[in-house]
């Protein structure tokens, strides 16, 4: 591990310490070519060092750097009587502007690169041989300079898309914690509902069921004695559910969840609250079919939940009535009761809000509605429609 972290940033260097580089590249390259033109005199000297030198800034400001290169290349014809080493740093310039410069210096140093082609075997070649030599020599040169220009073009091209995936990549990264982090508020809303339903429910059959045994505990022991019995298997029920849905948080990859109660178990639910000591009758209709797990699973809750206002809310001696229809294209439910619970909630409005607010979360994330109000003639009702696939 330790080597490859060397080897990491020895790679890393030269893209950190890119000015150092150039500047030792050019100081070196002016050092060779000023050594060469010495013999051929001050002029050839001036010539190579200001082609030279500017080499320094090819990568960091490659439009001065290819400038200063061109004034010394287009004055070499007058102060240079031969053709210098230092030539090769146009090559270098000209590749320069096409990797890193503006669109503009790139086609400008072209276009100089070519007048140069033609200058050069004018001012060298064509005094000491025929005029066809000079032309081999000009396309020569021109081809030479094209492809230096094709390859910086190419090295531009490839620093582009390098460039467009690291920032892919990073846009990537923002969309996948967006996305992780959308997932784990979906998932806390979704805990919330289930501790709401789950802990709602069972200290409100608690709690009728303690009154109830604490008026008969005098008159009827024996009463009171099943209301304890209901306390107590009510919150074992409770606890269990309790158990489940946190194991779910200690949960790891690979781990099923709990199963989780769905629209076939209504009736047991039914049943239990009429345990409870509520007047409670159930109805369905039509031919249960079978619907998606988190479809029966809100179904079950939006009857829990609707169940749960009925103790809270309606009052003593209220009557209720669950209503599950199974249709081709949806699963109907309907909790009617003819206690107070509409009085209640206009007394205090946030009496039954998260829970109200709860049923109609779970039922628009299967396309579904929830709709509650007080009824006609009295009492309270909840209709919800949770579509299916036919």
């Amino acid at each position: 591990m330790q080597k490859q972290n060397v080897f990491d940033r020895l790679v890393a260097w030269p893209r950190v310490h890119v000015l150092l580089l150039d500047v030792l590249g050019a100081l070196t390259l002016t050092f060779v070519c000023v050594a060469t033109a010495t013999a051929t005199g001050r002029g050839a000297v001036l010539v190579s060092a200001v082609m030279c030198l500017p080499l320094a800034l090819r990568r960091v400001r490659p439009e001065l750097s290819g400038g200063l290169v061109a004034a010394g290349g287009l004055l070499q014809p007058a102060l240079a009587p031969d053709p210098q080493v230092a030539n090769v740093a146009v090559l270098i310039a000209l590749y320069s502007l096409a990797a890193y410069a503006a669109p503009w210096a790139s086609r400008g140093g072209l276009l100089l690169g070519l007048f140069g082609a033609l200058v050069a075997p004018v001012r060298y070649v064509l005094p000491s041989v025929d005029l066809l030599n000079t032309i081999a020599a000009a396309l020569f040169i021109a081809v030479l300079v094209v492809a230096t220009w094709l390859l910086g073009r190419l090295r531009r091209a490839s620093r582009e898309n390098e460039m467009a995936l690291v920032e892919r990549a990073r846009l990537l990264e923002v969309e996948r914690e967006n996305e992780s982090r959308l997932a784990a508020t979906a998932e806390r809303q979704r805990i919330a509902r289930e501790m709401h339903d789950v802990v709602a429910h069972s200290l409100s059959v608690i709690i009728a069921q303690a009154d109830g045994g604490r008026y008969a505990a005098d008159a009827n022991p024996a009463a009171a004695a099943a209301a304890l019995g209901t306390i107590s298997a009510t919150g074992r029920q409770a606890l269990a559910d309790m158990r489940n849905l946190l194991g779910v948080l200690r949960q790891g990859p690979g781990d099923e969840r709990a199963p989780q109660p769905d629209a076939a178990q209504v009736a047991d639910l039914v049943e239990q609250v009429r345990a409870s000591g509520l007047d409670v009758t159930l109805e369905v209709s039509g031919e249960p079919r079978d619907v998606p797990p988190a479809v029966g699973l809100t179904a079950y809750r939006i009857v829990q939940e609707s169940l749960t206002n009925v103790l809270k809310h309606a009052g003593p001696a209220a009557r209720a009535r669950v209503q599950v229809r199974w249709d081709a294209d949806a699963l109907r439910l309907g909790v009617d009761d003819d206690g107070r619970g509409a009085s209640a909630l206009v007394q205090d409005p946030g009496a039954g809000g998260q829970g109200l607010r709860g049923m109609a979360e779970r039922a628009r994330l299967h396309g579904g509605s929830v709709t509650a109000g007080p009824r006609p003639g009295g009492g309270f009702c909840v209709r919800a429609t949770l579509p299916h696939a036919p």
